[in-house]
């Protein structure tokens, strides 16, 4: 069941924080941690931002935002899987770290997305920020402030939007993930420690998180693959023992 409150909810909270990012005060609410927990919270599921925020804080721990260099967009890859972690466990029967897992494998290009739509809207804030600078010089500050106002609200509507998306693909998905045997999810539930130790040593070399996603991906496929293959892998041995 959809539950449009929620999607309203992180459509708020993630255009927020894309402001944030980017526009004003900048004081790192937006980064993964904080804002994968706080969508947690607002969504009244914590374990889910909580959890999907380590990992992801771990993922782009040495992107930064400085000047002109644009990285992956970190914040609305933590706001928008935690959304859809938040709907496909509202509807699944819970929070478990499966369902955690699969959140941040189906939306792992969302920081790549997030980097594209930032190029994008640097051209038009940039267009702004040369309108301001000529009011500015011809004495019409109060105009020039406006454009400064105009060039915060494109952020808020796209990664808003973005954020409330994602948060419905997560209901839209919730049947299938429902409908799940259990080893894959058994598979899936192992593969959040996996993403989590691949995370924890990308960061450890510094190598400021750039190709953390695929690594996790492969690591979280090499774990499913495994436990989902051990039942089998042991009836297998088992009937090319010799028999006593």
């Amino acid at each position: 069941m959809v539950v449009w409150s929620q999607i309203a909810l992180a459509g708020i909270w993630g255009g927020l924080l894309a402001v944030e990012r980017r526009a004003f005060l900048q004081a790192m609410f937006s980064r993964p941690l904080v804002a994968a927990t706080g969508m947690g919270w607002i969504l009244h599921d914590l374990p889910s931002g909580l959890f999907i925020g380590m990992v992801l804080e771990l993922f782009h721990l040495g992107s930064a935002n400085l000047g002109a260099a644009l990285p992956e967009n970190e914040t609305l890859a933590a706001t928008g899987t935690t959304a859809a972690a938040v709907a496909l466990a509202g509807n699944t029967g819970g929070s478990t770290p499966a369902y955690w897992s699969l959140a941040i494998i189906l939306f792992a290009g969302l920081g790549p997305a997030g980097r594209l739509a930032d190029q994008y809207l640097e051209e038009y804030s940039g267009r702004l920020a040369a309108k301001a600078v000529a009011s500015a010089e011809q004495g019409d500050l109060a105009r020039a402030v406006r454009q400064n106002l105009w060039g915060m609200w494109p952020h808020f509507v796209v990664f808003g939007a973005a954020t409330a998306l994602c948060a419905l693909i997560g209901f839209a998905l919730a049947p299938f993930a429902a409908s799940l045997p259990l080893r894959a999810l058994r598979g899936l539930a192992w593969s959040y420690p996996a993403m989590a130790s691949v995370a924890a040593a990308i960061a450890a070399r510094g190598s400021h998180a750039r190709k953390a996603a695929l690594y996790a991906g492969v690591a979280a496929a090499a774990v499913v693959c495994a436990v989902a293959l051990a039942p089998w892998i042991s009836r297998v041995s088992l009937l090319g023992s010799p028999r006593p």
